[in-house]
């Protein structure tokens, strides 16, 4: 991969992106999240009273431990469980699919046990294609450069 645009959504300009450590746990667990899909990151942004969409060039770096999820399959849940459950990974950057709000609640139903994962995956799959790239560790950030921000 070459140079690609990414997208993050924000409350604020984030010209340098950090890792921050919140106290809710993510799909790939800690890191500074974007998407090569703008609508999502509008979507991110307008949770906010002050919605901001900064634009990034991504370069790959092919020395950095990449994991790439380029389809919902069984190995992707098990991520996505063991991450939101606190559990991490070795890896720079992950990318992926994103358990939206409602895949979340899918996943939490699989994990208590109320739904099969048979079932789980007939509930995913009417589900929007959604993206993200999680940066996790501070080595990968390097591989993006801010470009520019726009309120919206």
């Amino acid at each position: 991969m070459s140079k690609q645009i990414i997208y993050h959504g924000s409350y604020c300009k984030v010209e340098t992106p950090k890792i921050i450590e919140g106290k809710y746990t993510k799909d790939f667990g800690i890191g500074f999240y974007c998407t090569i899909l703008e609508e999502q990151a509008e979507k991110w942004a307008k949770k906010y009273e002050t919605p901001v969409i900064n634009r990034y060039e991504y370069n790959e770096n092919p020395n950095l431990k990449i994991k790439n999820f380029t389809i919902m399959t069984e190995e992707w849940l098990d991520f996505i469980i063991d991450c939101r459950s606190g559990i991490k990974h070795k890896y720079d950057i992950v990318i992926g699919a994103m358990a939206d709000d409602q895949v979340y609640n899918y996943i939490t139903d699989l994990i208590s046990d109320q739904i099969t994962r048979e079932a789980f995956w007939e509930l995913a799959k009417f589900r929007h294609p959604t993206h993200q790239i999680a940066f996790c560790t501070e080595e990968s950030l390097n591989s993006i450069k801010f470009v520019e921000n726009k309120e919206i």
